[in-house]
């Protein structure tokens, strides 16, 4: 019979449960997209733009909360994505269509199916581009995201209705933008494009003038004029992988090539 004295150290159960506070973070990013789509129907555009915003903070938070208290699970994750599904996916299309799409229907039934059309299809971008992400976490190179991040494209959107909520009413040019500004973000999560993460940014080392001067520069102007500035930051973010992605491509275009060598006769 064994001493049981003697017998290795069963090992320490796994530490378990749900932890509190990164997941009150990521409800508070669920809450603020709930509240976006209740503010879109209600008419009230000045809330829903700045609630998508609000939850992008949420998002950005929630996960660094975790890591630092070591509190990272599988649920947080999964609960992460079901939140940005609704704050950066369904709040986005259903604040754009409110405010402008749908009035597309007033100028015959062929605009009417366009306006339900572009915004299902950037909820649709919106979970394909989510579940990429999550299939490909464990491989992908950190430094930057394969595709326009959903907070990302959900922040062009939000600024470009707020932005237009506060200067013009909904005609028929802006309504094509906005199904424009729609589709095209929803076709930026699904791409290939390269986009930084900010998250993997050497700040010490190599952007220490950036850090130090652009951002607080930068929040300053978001500060003064929000819709304006935001809905040029997300513009620039937003086109910033696909021109330096031309510019590449005609880079190497222009380059000739080496000639061949010559044939010793």
């Amino acid at each position: 019979m064994s001493n049981p004295a003697n017998s290795p150290p069963s090992p320490a159960p796994k530490r378990r449960g749900i932890y509190l506070l990164p997941n009150l973070l990521t409800t508070a990013c669920l809450g603020c997209g709930f509240f976006a789509i209740i503010s879109a129907i209600n008419g009230d555009f000045e809330r829903a733009g700045p609630a998508i915003f609000l939850a992008m903070v949420f998002d950005g938070l929630d996960g660094r909360v975790a890591r630092w208290t070591g509190t990272e699970s599988v649920f947080g994750k999964e609960y992460d994505s079901l939140a940005d599904m609704v704050a950066f996916g369904v709040a986005p299309a259903l604040v754009a269509y409110q405010w402008g799409v749908a009035a597309i229907a007033e100028y015959g039934a062929s605009w009417a199916r366009f306006g339900w059309i572009a915004s299902f299809f950037y909820v649709a971008c919106a979970a394909l581009r989510l579940a990429r992400f999550n299939a490909r976490a464990a491989t992908v190179d950190k430094r930057y995201f394969e595709g326009l991040p959903s907070p990302s494209a959900a922040g062009l959107v939000a600024a470009f209705v707020w932005f237009s909520s506060e200067w013009t009413e909904p005609g028929l040019t802006g309504l094509a933008l906005c199904f424009s500004v729609v589709s095209f973000a929803g076709v930026m999560m699904v791409s290939g494009f390269p986009y930084p993460s900010v998250k993997q940014i050497d700040w010490n080392a190599r952007m220490k003038f950036f850090y130090f001067v652009i951002v607080p520069i930068s929040l300053a102007l978001v500060v003064a004029e929000p819709p304006t500035m935001l809905l040029f930051l997300f513009s620039v973010y937003v086109l910033l992988a696909p021109i330096l992605w031309l510019f590449r491509r005609l880079r190497r275009a222009g380059v000739p090539r080496a000639p061949a060598d010559s044939q010793n006769g």
